[in-house]
Parts: structure tokens; C-alpha cells; sequence
């Protein structure tokens, strides 16, 4: 691996500048300071804590990890101890890491997501962004996801706005309305998409005959996500072509990154690739900027959506 840069490694999402594009991805590190005895955090771009609500919550029945050919099943259900003891607790431990913050936040209802905003609004000095997660796809029972309806998604987004952080939305690529809602989503305030939550799905199990996950359903994410990725990044890029995108969904090497930022993403996250290897979002970093000397590149915009401007026919 060769020790070259690039001209200018920093990418700007929207009012936050990040020192380089890779971020890690919400769920897949903990509160984040976890990794920080793999690597140095504040090596990478941002730290994403996995999604936190103004409540404690339990999370869903085990078994809660499936994993699949190419990716992993997961239905977590968004187990956490609430807002405040975030606030008490990792967040004082991510800090002293160094790390770039974002906050990673979700609810059952518009209110829980306004309640959690308003909390942490008072860690401002400590945090870069908030990520809305309106799409998180294995709580189960009657609960919306936000992300398939514009209205509710655009509804959440201008009530956070009073934390006074930058809120980047976290969309889903479970519905036809993804281009919708990110639009009602930009208008309504957020300063980026995160782009994409898991992919519905489910196994069984060939022996006993019973679903191999506790929620019977759940998020796939890994390898086999990349491709759906990559067609949502780029479409919603098209058809948005001035709001910030964050790319995710199976990326394990620098190539992976480089292709969702050519669809359009301004930065990527590393998520499912951390639980083979913790060093992963590092070690994709350094292989997408060996990718970009190599292709004699000296800054990122020269990247970005890059697919776009290649006369390419949608």
C-alpha cells in the first residue's frame, strides 16, 4: 500500500466539514468508543453511534443475528439504554477519543424523535450532527416506519431542527418513495441523506422449520446490499442534485466506497464489514485513497457523482 494522499482529503456534508469521507455506520460499533482500541477514531472521517431514543429500550427477542451467504440478517430492535445515559456515559467515553460525533437518533412516534433532538441539543459543543434514523426495519409489531411516508419523515425533520445541529436523514430502501421522501426531507431542513438502512429480509431454518430470528424479520446488510445501495444513492442524486448524501450498504473495500461516491455520495459509511474486521472503516479509508492517487485524483468533488456526469442515460 502506498503512503501517497490525495490534494485535499476533507468532504464537506452540508455545514459539517469531515476531515476525510469514511464514516462508520450506526449499529455497528456500539456507542463508538469500542473501536477506538482497534484504530484511532479521530483517523476517520466521523463516528456514528448506533440509534439512540429518549427512552430505554429492550430491544427485540434472541435470536437477533442471522448471517447469510453474502451479508448478515440482524434484528437488534434497537436495544439502549435512553438519551440521557448516552449523554453520561458513552458520550463522555467517544469524546475523549477525539472522534468526529454524529448522533444517531430514532423514536416510535414524532415526539420521541423531537424529545431525543431537544436532549442532546444541550451537548451541542460535542456533537456534529444528528443522523434521524426514520428507517430502522425490525422493530416489528404496528410500528411506522417513517421513511416510507414524506410527510411524517418532513414532519420529524423540521421539529429536530430546534436542537440547532445539523440533521442528516437516514432513508430506507424498503419503498418506491425513497426519491420522495428525500425530497420532502431537503425541503423540510435536513442537510444530507443517509443512504440506505437495511433491506428487508428472512431466513429459515431448513432443520426445525421456524424462522431463524426472534422478529421472524430483519435488516440484510453486507455484500448483498451494495448493489441496492448504489441505485438509490444514484437516483436520489439525480433527481436531488444539491443536497449531501451519505452513502451505505456493503462496503468492505476502497472500491466499494468509490463506487457509491461516483453514484453521487459525498462520503460513505463502513457498518457490517466492522464485525469480521474492526478496522474495516480504517482500512477502507486507506484503500479508497490508494484508489484515488491512482486515478490521479486530487479531491473528492472530482469523484462525487462522477457516474452522472458521464452522459449516462437514467
Amino acid at each position: 500500500m502506498n503512503h501517497e494522499t490525495i490534494d485535499n482529503c476533507s468532504i464537506q456534508v452540508g455545514e459539517v466539514k469531515l476531515a476525510h469521507p469514511i464514516l462508520t455506520a450506526s449499529g455497528t460499533s456500539g456507542y463508538g468508543s469500542e473501536l477506538n482500541a482497534y484504530f484511532a477514531l479521530n483517523e476517520i472521517g466521523a463516528v456514528v453511534t448506533k440509534s439512540i431514543a429518549p427512552f430505554a429500550w429492550a430491544g427485540n427477542p434472541a435470536p437477533r443475528l442471522s448471517p447469510t451467504t453474502s451479508g448478515m440478517l440482524n434484528a437488534v430492535g434497537l436495544q439502549g439504554n435512553g438519551v440521557e445515559h448516552f449523554i453520561a456515559n458513552d458520550l463522555v467515553a467517544l469524546e475523549k477519543t477525539g472522534a468526529t460525533i454524529i448522533v444517531s437518533i430514532w423514536g416510535h412516534s414524532v415526539k420521541d424523535y423531537l424529545d431525543a433532538a431537544k436532549l442532546l441539543s444541550g451537548a451541542r459543543p460535542k456533537i456534529a450532527a444528528l443522523e434521524i434514523n426514520l428507517s430502522c426495519p425490525n422493530l416489528g409489531g404496528d410500528h411506522v416506519m417513517f421513511a416510507h411516508d414524506a410527510e411524517l419523515s418532513a414532519q420529524i425533520i423540521r421539529g429536530c431542527q430546534d436542537a440547532g445541529l445539523p440533521l442528516w436523514a437516514k432513508l430506507s430502501p424498503n419503498t418506491s418513495e425513497l426519491v420522495n421522501v428525500a425530497r420532502a426531507v431537503e425541503k423540510a431542513g435536513a442537510q444530507a441523506v443517509t443512504l440506505v438502512n437495511t433491506a428487508m429480509g428472512m431466513a429459515i431454518n431448513t432443520e426445525t422449520g421456524r424462522p431463524q430470528l426472534g422478529n421472524v424479520r430483519g435488516g440484510l446488510s453486507g455484500a448483498a446490499l451494495h448493489p441496492i445501495a448504489v441505485r438509490c444513492v444514484f437516483d436520489v442524486r439525480a433527481a436531488l442534485p444539491n443536497i449531501a448524501i451519505i452513502g451505505v450498504g456493503g462496503v468492505s473495500t476502497g472500491q466499494d466506497a468509490a463506487e457509491l461516491m461516483l453514484a453521487g455520495a459525498n462520503a460513505v459509511q463502513v457498518g457490517t464489514a466492522s464485525f469480521a474486521n474492526p478496522r474495516a472503516p480504517l482500512l477502507v479509508q486507506q484503500q479508497l485513497i490508494d484508489w484515488a492517487v491512482a486515478h490521479k485524483i486530487s479531491d473528492w468533488s472530482q469523484v462525487t457523482s462522477a457516474a452522472h456526469r458521464n452522459g449516462l442515460v437514467n
